[in-house]
């Protein structure tokens, strides 16, 4: 194992949570910063993901970083490849590809009193790997590690068969049966792809998803140019686009209007594309909208209803050679099998091997559940923080704003405790408590727990870690106003950075901007 290299903060993951992390971080004095990347380059989710037709489901001038805005997006809804790119391209200008270090897979971590201590395996080498720092953010993201549900017979599946997350670019799909398994955010962009080119495309569904129009078109070149002459015009662009979003939260809240709104723009355009009765009924979700993830295409609906597209509403059962048979017994045969089946939420973090105070493990503290203060840090973890962690997804507007808020929160923490010379801080576990508590209360109170259904925002007891109940922009004010007085000074055998530093560094009174 080679010897430790020593930072002032370690990130891991190089998505947008890491990046923006390091931005704030050096916004706030900081220099020594590294970045663990366990693929071969920056992006997260825009790196791993390449199927057919991916793009966000967000537009794009909200869906961006307030700090680097981009006026130059081609589309309303961007490509995945160009959002990888703008990523790519804020990582060269900022010279945060000097942070990373790529091919590092973390394998455990511990706090010894004074620091975090990270152990790692290189995915090309397999050389061990050490790594100190009194401040760890893990920056992983919710979605990242693929979910193929255990059917049997899977194994023997004779042709190219793979995770949306994993597309084999290789396989020849043209003129081939095509099997889909799954009805997410990631099939209703690769499946009208797919029946572009394929013979014919069964797709195997458990639960119809609820399926909003979106108007996405391109965005014209005379518009890009006012965007770049004129600032103030993209600004304006993201608050209206932001104030919109954040309307939509009131269907989560099963406010009347908003709930009749969202109904009636699904309906219309679910019966628009679709004239079979029977399919018109298999694709009618049997739970009130907003339970699960409310998806948008303009192409979903129209492709279930062409020729060459079956929809199995029995889901998949068993798979015999290339025979796959759906839990009504119905048989199809494929070339090809495509899961676009989602990824571990709950269960991801879980598995994470951190070891806090006392010899205290992460999973031994969420043996009842993920929980985390202000979806932060959690109490018998000093100087640990997770961005996008426990209760800040969000079902209604960007996570970008989730992500921003929370960098900049521990960024501004970590400057005070320079300033003051503290070494580590860390919820209280009454503080973690009453948050838990609140979440569980306000989360009752929406369609995510009494909409009918089961979606992957749950974990195995039917609670709701994942997403925050309300706004963005309440959270986003929250963290504005939460300070190091809520959390726990720990004691430590070292200060958090060397006393030059302190001294050279003067007291900061700014609060985070709340603004989008």
């Amino acid at each position: 194992m080679t010897h430790a290299a020593r930072s002032e903060i370690l990130i891991v993951g190089a998505g947008f949570s890491g990046l923006i992390m390091a931005l704030e971080a050096r916004k706030q004095g900081f220099r020594n910063i590294t970045i663990l990347e366990q693929a071969g380059d920056i992006g997260g989710t825009w790196r791993d993901n390449t199927y057919p037709g991916v793009a966000c489901d967000i537009p794009s001038h909200l869906y961006s970083m307030a700090s680097h805005p981009n006026p130059d997006w081609s589309r309303s809804y961007a490509p995945g490849a160009e959002i990888q790119t703008y990523l790519e391209d804020i990582a060269r200008r900022e010279r945060l590809y000097d942070h990373c270090r790529f091919g590092e897979r973390m394998t455990a971590t511990q706090w010894d009193g004074s620091q975090w201590q990270v152990d790692t395996i290189h995915a090309e080498t397999g050389e061990a790997h050490h790594f100190t720092a009194p401040v760890l953010v893990l920056a992983l993201g919710a979605l990242h590690v693929p979910l193929i549900p255990r059917i049997p017979g899977a194994e023997g599946f004779p042709g190219p068969a793979f995770h949306s997350a994993r597309w084999d670019h290789g396989a020849d799909l043209a003129g081939k049966r095509i099997a889909v398994v799954g009805t997410g955010a990631s099939a209703i962009q690769f499946v009208p792809e797919l029946a572009r080119q394929a013979a014919h495309v069964t797709v195997f569904q458990r639960t119809p998803p609820y399926v909003l129009p979106r108007v996405d078109r391109p965005i014209p070149p005379r518009m890009r140019a006012l965007h770049r002459m004129l600032p103030i015009t993209r600004r304006l662009r993201r608050r209206w686009l932001y104030t919109l979003y954040e309307l939509r939260h009131a269907v989560f809240r099963g406010k009347p209007r908003a709930v009749h709104m969202a109904m009636k723009m699904w309906r219309h355009g679910m019966e628009a594309a679709i004239r079979d009765p029977k399919l018109r009924a298999d694709v009618t979700p049997p739970y009130r909208i907003g339970c699960k993830r409310i998806l948008s295409s303009n192409d979903w609906y129209p492709t279930l209803a062409r020729d060459n597209v079956t929809v199995v509403p029995a889901g998949l059962s068993r798979i015999e050679g290339n025979r796959l048979i759906a839990g009504d017994g119905s048989t199809t045969e494929a070339d090809v099998l495509v899961w676009g089946t989602g990824f571990h939420v709950t269960d991801a973090l879980r598995g994470l091997k951190i070891t806090g105070t006392g010899g205290r493990s992460l999973a031994r503290a969420w043996v009842r559940g993920l929980q985390a203060y202000l979806g932060l840090g959690v109490s018998g973890f000093p100087n640990l923080f997770f961005l996008l962690g426990p209760h800040t997804g969000l079902g209604h507007n960007s996570v970008v704003l989730m992500i921003e808020a929370q960098a900049a929160h521990i960024a501004r923490l970590m400057k005070r405790m320079r300033t003051q010379g503290l070494a580590a801080i860390e919820p209280r576990p009454e503080d973690q408590a009453a948050f838990e508590a609140e979440m569980d209360e306000r989360l009752a109170a929406t369609v995510w727990q009494s909409g009918g259904c089961t979606s992957w925002y749950q974990d195995g007891n039917g609670r709701n870690p994942t997403l925050w109940p309300g706004t963005a922009g309440e959270y986003r004010r929250r963290l504005a106003r939460a300070g190091l007085d809520r959390y726990r000074i720990v004691e430590s055998t070292v200060t958090f950075t060397d006393p030059v530093a302190v001294a050279k560094t003067p007291p900061d009174t700014s609060r985070d901007s709340a603004r989008p």
